[in-house]
């Protein structure tokens, strides 16, 4: 967003960040064997391509190294203002425009205010009876604590999701006994994931060569939209390719009958890993499908009775994500709180603007996420949408741009009509990608050109103009 401000012309602009450092997910997330699940080369910006990537599937300290490279490259280091979290965001109805507080007592105004708080960045937690009495170290994934040792330890690893699958290959052959707490098994493929060898980087250094390798990376992550955004039964070949490659790693049939998932493939966020099942058959490794009823001081306790004793817990229990808009402070016209607005539910048009919020944009915004293909992608067309909007304003001369109530409303009805009949609602399982009500609040239900189509240009008539 602020690369393409500055290249508009646009320089009178901060980014309130709350950490010491830029970054997000790749800053936070250090766990061992970290690294993206889209590969490398359509996990960057579109115009900024990078030919030198390692691997296939990027580690984290690669991907936040060219972050910090785009940063210096398109000039946008002054514009950050680190150390500041937002602790709200108040529509001024007389004056037009925002006023921002951080947590150190500053306040800001601007005349308009982009959201790219992200989706998963507050971690979450399982309310387990006694979780807090427990002796050991205990940590949540995306907040590795270095300091511990799990070299020769008991380590219990509550949770199956993304972070575990990477993690849990790592640790596992220095603990003494890792006990895995299942709740839901992920459906799983394997990682095409290899270095790219130096020869290889050197043909993506021709002209066109590293666009090409996008452009095809691109369609063949498209084509598996055909079964989310379809019919379900389209899924079959996924889910073929999943049981094959479980069975060709797991021989033993009561561990595998454990790691075999009862919902529809893609219903969950689909996980891709080489090494997670290999680590679950080595012989200091447990996995225990029995829900958590309790932890103690030095053990977890499972739900047949079962104490396991353990010397460090880590959580990889996901992020709060549905909720993580909702417990933002943010007033709109009126004095309505985004709370109030969406009390029936989390929405906003194309998941970028809120009726009633002026000038408020989301990147990432509800019913914005994916289930198949690079979300900067879906970035990169809400940007330039945002760009759109401030066009407009600049040639109209007003004030503000607020969604019309109805249009917003016509919008997520179809959409939520769309998603109705898909995997993620009807696939037979619970989610992070529905809200408390059921309802998907999180996924697009298309092609991701779709989403750039439909995004490319500005509505007005959409709009409420404020002068």
């Amino acid at each position: 967003m602020a690369i393409k401000l500055k290249q508009a012309g646009y320089h009178d602009f901060v980014i309130l960040e709350k950490a010491a450092d830029l970054g997000g997910t790749w800053r936070d997330n250090t766990y061992p064997g970290c690294a993206c699940d889209v590969p490398s080369h359509m996990y960057s910006f579109s115009f900024e391509l990078n030919p030198n990537w390692s691997r296939m599937f990027s580690p984290q300290e690669e991907i936040w190294e060219y972050m910090r490279a785009c940063v210096d490259k398109y000039g946008i280091a002054p514009h950050f203002r680190f150390g500041k979290q937002v602790t709200s965001l108040e529509y001024d109805d007389h004056q037009r425009d925002w006023e921002i507080s951080t947590a150190d007592g500053a306040t800001l105004r601007a005349k308009a205010v982009v959201s790219g708080i992200g989706a998963l960045h507050v971690p979450k937690f399982p309310e387990i009876k006694g979780r807090e009495t427990f002796k050991g170290p205990s940590f949540h994934s995306a907040e590795w604590d270095h300091d511990v040792s799990l070299d020769g330890k008991r380590v219990a690893v509550i949770g199956t999701g993304a972070s575990a699958i990477q993690f849990v290959p790592q640790i596992a052959p220095s603990v003494e006994k890792l006990t895995l707490f299942q709740r839901t098994p992920p459906w799983i493929q394997p990682k095409p994931d290899f270095a790219i060898p130096s020869r290889m980087r050197k043909v993506l250094r021709l002209p066109g060569m590293a666009r090409a390798m996008r452009n095809s990376i691109y369609w063949v992550l498209e084509t598996r939209a055909l079964g989310f955004t379809i019919d379900p039964k389209l899924m079959k070949v996924h889910e073929s390719m999943a049981r094959k490659h479980l069975e060709n790693q797991v021989p033993d049939p009561a561990l595998r009958a454990k790691l075999t998932p009862d919902y529809t493939i893609g219903c969950k966020r689909i996980l891709i890993s080489s090494d997670y099942y290999p680590a679950l058959t080595r012989q200091n490794v447990s996995v225990v499908t029995d829900g958590i009823s309790e932890i103690r001081e030095r053990s977890v306790v499972d739900s047949s009775g079962v104490e396991h004793e353990v010397d460090v817990i880590v959580y990889a229990t996901g992020f709060k994500v549905t909720d993580a808009l909702q417990e933002q402070h943010i007033v709109g016209r009126g004095g309505v709180k985004l709370q109030d607005a969406w009390q029936d539910g989390i929405e906003a048009y194309y998941g970028i603007t809120t009726a009633g919020f002026p000038n408020l944009f989301f990147l990432l915004g509800p019913n914005t996420g994916l289930g198949h293909n690079s979300v900067v992608f879906m970035i990169e067309s809400q940007v330039r949408y945002v760009m759109d909007c401030l066009h407009l304003l600049s040639k109209t001369q007003a004030r503000a741009i607020d969604v019309k109530p109805g249009r917003q409303r016509a919008y997520n009805r179809r959409l939520q009509e769309r998603l109705d009949p898909l995997v993620w609602n009807e696939g037979g399982c619970n989610s992070w990608y529905l809200d408390e009500h059921g309802v998907n609040r999180t996924i697009w239900p298309g092609f991701t050109f779709e989403y750039w189509a439909r995004t490319r240009r500005i509505k007005p008539d959409a709009y409420e103009l404020i002068y």
